[in-house]
């Protein structure tokens, strides 16, 4: 990463006002969302995060699992942290999309963003909805996934975001995701 965007990370670090999005279907929630939230909070000082539930990831086949449902798996898998919180915003902006969310928040709040994903989802992250958009109007927070490590670092995504407001984290990974949990 060069020197000049990893001074602008460390800058924003020293930010009152942080707040981190997860985004994503949630189905299900499990450790390892709540790890690397954990994770995050800590390592960047965010004030809270936001575990911000689609619909349907446009990528993704159609959950069969309700929204509500999958809420309420996600605030069983918190419990009692109140760093993070769960919504599901896309009543309220009309969209599913990465960047309009972004947006959202850049208008609502009075805070600096951080974007968090998985490796995984870096692999494929230039078929998002306007996804250059995305590091422009944030910071993003990639952290590794079991078996996703060499693909993402590959990834014409992780070509392309060198050097802008983007952090790869090698990270002591939850070998889990909700794909596998789903088919248990």
């Amino acid at each position: 990463m060069k020197f000049q965007a990893m001074a602008k990370l460390g800058n924003n670090l020293k930010s009152k006002n942080k707040i981190g999005i997860l985004g994503g279907s949630f189905d299900p929630a499990h450790k390892g969302h709540l790890a690397i939230s954990k994770e995050a909070i800590k390592k960047y000082k965010l004030k809270k995060i936001v575990w911000a539930i689609t619909k349907k990831n446009p990528l993704k086949k159609k959950s069969e699992t309700s929204i509500s449902e999958r809420i309420k798996g996600c605030k069983k898998i918190i419990k009692s942290n109140n760093s993070i919180k769960v919504k599901f915003y896309e009543g309220i902006i009309k969209s599913n999309k990465t960047i309009d969310l972004i947006n959202y928040f850049k208008r609502n709040n009075k805070s600096e963003i951080y974007f968090i994903m998985g490796a995984d989802n870096l692999i494929n992250f230039h078929k998002w909805h306007k996804w250059k958009m995305i590091p422009k109007r944030c910071n993003m927070i990639i952290f590794d996934r079991h078996g996703y490590k060499k693909k993402s670092l590959n990834s014409l995504s992780f070509k392309r975001l060198k050097g802008k407001n983007f952090k790869f984290i090698e990270f002591n990974k939850v070998n889990i995701s909700s794909s596998q949990l789903r088919k248990i």
